[in-house]
This record gives structure tokens, C-alpha cells and sequence, in this order.
């Protein structure tokens, strides 16, 4: 009798390591900047994308009849062309089902071809330039509005409320900075805005003073920057210093809590960007994603946390629609998924673009991005 007891004994305590049912791993892709002068967007995405995971995990997800486990898998693209089709390459060849990013247009161009080739899904946050999804890619996708949006946007406030005659154009040669440039330039012919000057640096560069003062003497009425806040706030900063008396526009690179800190005391009601988007406060579930996000990682929102999270979700909602992980299979349910995200609803187009996009403009006020329109 003893003896069976212990038999009894030592059963129970196998059954209670035994682990739980097993889940089936599905890896999920993340590309961005995680390192250099705009780490901090990247950093911010890919929170959102841990975010949505981690959601996904804590509510249980089964397909197939088999309880999946999401694992995020991050790369850092150093929002670099090059770079950006190596890390591509290593998140294919580790198996990835689906990938959010990249982060920004330059990366994200170049490396819609290698997630083509191998039919893996890509919906980018944040990457703006048209060009993307015009390569006639079928797993490229996009949950932000585009550049032609943005453009046509900043021409026509500068032209009918702002009043300028005259502008003056920088970009950084990225594909996201001289594409908001492009578009700004051609929209602003329709309003008869003149173009005095078209200026070009590098989104590593830190000093403007010799194209500022070749701008200065155009005298124009605004300068448009087409970048990120890494440049964008020492250019601030130069053209106060050189006493340009400017309207300073730009585009939602600029747009971020990070260019709030950076240009400082340069900042001034005479600043302006748009924002492909809407703010955080205007989104369905903006405010109650804001304090998640805060409490999660202990920062706060930069600018496209909100659409890295609906991105991920769009990939599991198309998984949960095909009852497969598999890309081959659930990659055409792109294409049906109506998802009513933190930013509202999302539905891709033919093309791969949302077709609810929206842009907002912001003004610098009272030491925060205040929305215009």
C-alpha cells in the first residue's frame, strides 16, 4: 500500500512540471533605426510592435487548432538602403511570418523587393514615399497616408492661409525627404507659390549655415524642410541665428515630442508640419493607447507607435481569416481585413495603401504640437 502511494506521489509531481499545452511559435518581423540620430522612432514602433504581441498572447490566439505564441524578432536597419536589404534578408531566412516596417521610405523601398521575392508580408507604419507601393509588390502595405497627401496639404495652407509667395525648399536626399520636397514643389505650382530656391544636405549632416545664407538672400517668405527632427532642429536653430525672418514647415518627421526637446528656445508660433495621420487624442483608442504605452515602457509616444500597433494587428487578423500563419495562405486576406484599430479603421487598397489615410497639420504653441487642422 505504501509503495503505491509514492507510485501516486511521484505521478503528481511529474504532472505538475509538465508543461502546458504546447503553442506553436510564429515569429513576427520588426525593421527600424534602433541605433543612431533617429533611434527614438524606431525605438518607439517597435514598442507598439511588442505591444500588439504581447496583447495577441495574453488573449490567446489559435489557428488551426493549435494556441500560437507570437515572438517578436527586431532588426535594426539603421534607416539605411544598404543595411536595410541585409536585415530584410536575415528576418527571411529566420523564418518570420510577417514583418512591421520598415520605418522609413529609404529602407523600406529597397527592401519590399526582398520580402517579395520570398512572399512575406511587409505593412510599414510610417514609410510615406508613393513609391512603395507603385513597385506592384503584393506584400507590400501601408497604414499611413503618403507624401502626395502631405504635399498637397502644406502647399495649399502656406498658399491660402499663410499667404507666401515665395519658398525656399531642403531635403535630406532620403527617399522620404526629397520625395516631400518633390511633392510639396509640384503641389505648390497650383497655387502659383514660387519656388526662389532647392537646397539638399544629408540626414547625418549638423550644419546648414552656407545653404542658409544662400537662402537668405532669395529672402523668401517659408522654409521647408523635407527630413527628420535630427536635422530639423539645428536647422531651426541656424535660421535664428542667421535672422531669418521665416515660416519654418516641414513634414511629420519634425512632428515628434523628440523635435520638442531638440530645437528648444528656436521653436516658435512661425513653425509648422504635417502629419500623416491623425493625433493620438482624435484616434478611437489614441488616449487609451498613449497611457498603455507610457506604462508599458516608460516613455512616451513619439509619433508612429499607434500604426506599428494596428500594423502587427493587421497581420494576425489576416492569419485569424486564413486559419493559417503560413504568408503563402494568409496573404490575400490582406486584402479583406477591415480591422477597427487604435487609429481607426484600417482596409488596404488594391495598391496596398489604407484607404482611410488622413493628414494633420500642427502648429508650434504654448510648448507643444497644437493641431491646426
Amino acid at each position: 500500500m505504501k509503495k503505491i502511494v509514492l507510485l501516486l506521489a511521484s505521478l503528481g509531481s511529474l504532472a505538475a512540471v509538465q508543461p502546458a499545452a504546447a503553442q506553436t511559435v510564429v515569429k513576427i518581423g520588426f525593421a527600424g533605426p534602433l541605433t543612431g540620430p533617429i533611434a527614438h522612432i524606431g525605438k518607439d514602433e517597435e514598442y507598439a510592435t511588442r505591444l500588439a504581441l504581447d496583447d495577441a498572447n495574453a488573449k490567446g490566439v489559435t489557428i488551426n487548432g493549435q494556441k500560437l505564441r507570437f515572438e517578436l524578432m527586431s532588426e535594426d536597419d539603421q534607416a539605411d538602403p544598404r543595411q536595410a536589404t541585409i536585415v530584410s534578408q536575415r528576418l527571411v531566412d529566420a523564418g518570420v511570418k510577417g514583418v512591421v516596417g520598415h520605418v522609413t521610405s529609404g529602407a523600406a523601398i529597397p527592401a519590399a523587393m526582398i520580402y517579395e521575392q520570398a512572399g512575406i508580408p511587409a505593412i510599414t507604419p510610417s514609410a510615406t514615399n508613393p513609391k512603395l507601393t507603385q513597385q506592384g509588390y503584393k506584400t507590400a502595405y501601408r497604414v499611413i497616408a503618403n507624401d502626395f497627401q502631405q504635399g498637397e496639404a502644406m502647399a495649399k495652407y502656406a498658399a491660402t492661409v499663410l499667404k507666401a509667395k515665395t519658398i525656399a525648399i531642403v531635403d535630406d536626399r532620403t527617399a522620404y525627404g526629397q520625395g516631400l520636397g518633390d511633392t510639396l514643389a509640384e503641389n505648390l505650382k497650383k497655387f502659383g507659390v514660387q519656388v526662389v530656391a532647392r537646397e539638399y544636405t544629408n540626414d547625418k549632416a549638423v550644419d546648414f549655415t552656407a545653404l542658409l545664407t544662400r537662402i537668405k538672400s532669395k529672402q523668401p517668405d517659408a522654409i521647408f524642410y523635407g527630413g527628420m527632427d535630427a536635422q530639423g532642429a539645428p536647422m531651426l536653430k541656424q535660421i535664428k541665428q542667421l535672422g531669418l525672418n521665416v515660416k519654418f514647415l516641414s513634414g511629420d518627421g519634425v512632428c515628434t515630442s523628440e523635435m520638442l526637446k531638440l530645437a528648444a528656445e528656436a521653436l516658435s508660433p512661425n513653425v509648422y508640419c504635417t502629419q500623416a495621420g491623425i493625433p493620438a487624442e482624435k484616434m478611437p483608442g489614441g488616449t487609451e493607447f498613449k497611457t498603455r504605452f507610457k506604462k508599458t515602457f516608460n516613455v512616451d509616444v513619439q509619433l508612429y507607435a499607434p500604426y506599428a500597433y494596428d500594423s502587427a494587428n493587421m497581420l494576425i487578423e489576416a492569419m485569424k481569416l486564413a486559419n493559417s500563419v503560413e504568408p503563402a495562405k494568409y496573404l490575400p486576406q490582406l486584402q479583406k481585413v477591415s480591422l477597427k484599430g487604435v487609429t481607426g479603421t484600417v482596409a488596404f487598397d488594391t495598391k496596398g495603401d489604407n484607404k482611410n489615410g488622413g493628414i494633420t497639420l500642427n502648429q508650434f504653441g504654448s510648448g507643444k504640437w497644437q493641431v491646426l487642422n
